[in-house]
C-alpha cells in the first residue's frame, strides 16, 4: 500500500439544496470515509452546509445531519453543490450572493449531479468545460452559452469540478484523491465497493446507444444517432436510408421490429422530449423551442405535444396539467419511447 501523505487532513464540503440527490451525495462522501479507514488515519474531513445551517431533505425525503451554515469565515478545501429534482426553483439570489463570496475567496468549487445549475446561474462556471446530468444537457447549453457543457461522466477544469449524478460522484471522488492516496489506495476503496472498475472523465455517462437498443442491427443505431444529432433540422426518410446504407423499407421493417415504431414515431418522440426539456429547463420562448425541435409551426408542435403528452407546450410550462376535479391528470402513454437506464 502507497504511504499517505502526512498533509492535514483535506476538508471537503457538501452545500446541500432542497430536494437534492442523495445517492449523488453518498457517493462522493463515502470514498472520503474508506480512504480514512484503510489508511488508518484522518486523511479527509467533510462538511454539510445549508444557507442557514438548517438541515434540507433530499429528494427522498431524508436529512443530513450535522449541518452547518455555509460562511467565508469557515470554509471547506472544496466545495461541491449538491443539486437534484427541480433544482432552478431552489436557486435564488441569497445562493447566488452566498456562492460568488465563497468563489472571492478562491476555494475550488464543483457540482454534484445538478449542482452545476447554480454554479452556472452565478457566473461561476463562464468559460470552462462542466458536466452534468444528461437529461439537463440540452437546456443548459441553451441557457448557459459561455459554458461548454460535455456528456462526459465528470470534468475537473482548474479550479472548478462537475459531475453527473448516480454512482458518478464516487469515480469523480477516487479521481480527486488518488495523486495524494496513492494508486494502491484507491485500488483498495474500489475493491471495497465491489467496483469492477474506475470510470475515467471520458467514459459516456449514458449507456451506449447500441446497448440500449438492445444491441439490434448496426444501421438502426446509425438512424437512431443521426436522429439525435439533427432535432432542430430532421433528416428525411431518404436522407437516414442514403447515410445508413439500407433502403426505406428496409429501415422501416428495422425499426417497427426492433422498437414497434416507424422511424418518423421514434424521431417525433426524440423531438418532443428534447422541446420537453427545453420548456422545463429553459426560459426560451415556446417559438424558439419550436423552431430548435424541428416543427414548422406553433400549430403543428402544440397538437404533437398535446398528442404525447397530454397537455399543450404552454399548459407544461406553467405547471402540473390538472383535470377537471382538479387532480394531476395523467398524460398518456407514448408509444415506446426509447428506453431511459
Amino acid at each position: 500500500m502507497d504511504e499517505p501523505s502526512s498533509t492535514p487532513p483535506t476538508h471537503f464540503g457538501f452545500l446541500t439544496l432542497r430536494q437534492f440527490s442523495m445517492i449523488a451525495f453518498t457517493n462522493a462522501i463515502e470514498p472520503l470515509r474508506m480512504a480514512n479507514y484503510l489508511a488508518e488515519q484522518i486523511i479527509y474531513r467533510w462538511s454539510v452546509y445549508t444557507l442557514d445551517g438548517l438541515p434540507v431533505p433530499a429528494s427522498n425525503g431524508l436529512t443530513v445531519a450535522p449541518t452547518a451554515r455555509i460562511d467565508e469565515f469557515a470554509l471547506p478545501d472544496i466545495l461541491f453543490v449538491c443539486g437534484g429534482v427541480d433544482v432552478q426553483h431552489v436557486v435564488d439570489d441569497a445562493l447566488l450572493h452566498a456562492l460568488r463570496r465563497v468563489a472571492r475567496k478562491r476555494i475550488v468549487l464543483g457540482g454534484l449531479c445538478t449542482g452545476a445549475y447554480a454554479l452556472a446561474r452565478a457566473g461561476l462556471l463562464d468559460g470552462y468545460r462542466c458536466a452534468i446530468h444528461w437529461e439537463n444537457l440540452s437546456a443548459l447549453r441553451e441557457r448557459f452559452p459561455l459554458t461548454a457543457f460535455t456528456p462526459d461522466l465528470f470534468v475537473v477544469d482548474r479550479d472548478r469540478c462537475t459531475c453527473t449524478g448516480g454512482i458518478a460522484p464516487l469515480d469523480l471522488m477516487l479521481h480527486l484523491i488518488t495523486p495524494r492516496i496513492g494508486k494502491s489506495l484507491a485500488a483498495g476503496i474500489s475493491d471495497q465497493f465491489i467496483l469492477e472498475r474506475v470510470r475515467d472523465a471520458d467514459d459516456p455517462q449514458r449507456i451506449p446507444l447500441a446497448n440500449r437498443l438492445g444491441g439490434y442491427h448496426r444501421s438502426l443505431t446509425q438512424a437512431a444517432v443521426l436522429m439525435e444529432a439533427n432535432i432542430e433540422e430532421p433528416l428525411s426518410l431518404d436522407e437516414l436510408a442514403r447515410m445508413t446504407e439500407v433502403s426505406q423499407r428496409q429501415l422501416q421493417r428495422l425499426f417497427r421490429r426492433s422498437l414497434g415504431l416507424t422511424p418518423a414515431q421514434y424521431y417525433l418522440n426524440l423531438r418532443l422530449r428534447r422541446a420537453r426539456e427545453l420548456l422545463l429547463q429553459t426560459d426560451m420562448p415556446i417559438m424558439s423551442i419550436t423552431v430548435a425541435c424541428g416543427f414548422r409551426s406553433p400549430a403543428h408542435f402544440s397538437k404533437s405535444y398535446r398528442a404525447i403528452f397530454g397537455h399543450s407546450p404552454s399548459r407544461q410550462r406553467m405547471g402540473p396539467a390538472r383535470g377537471a376535479s382538479g387532480t394531476k391528470a395523467k398524460a398518456p402513454r407514448a408509444p415506446r419511447p426509447l428506453a431511459r437506464h
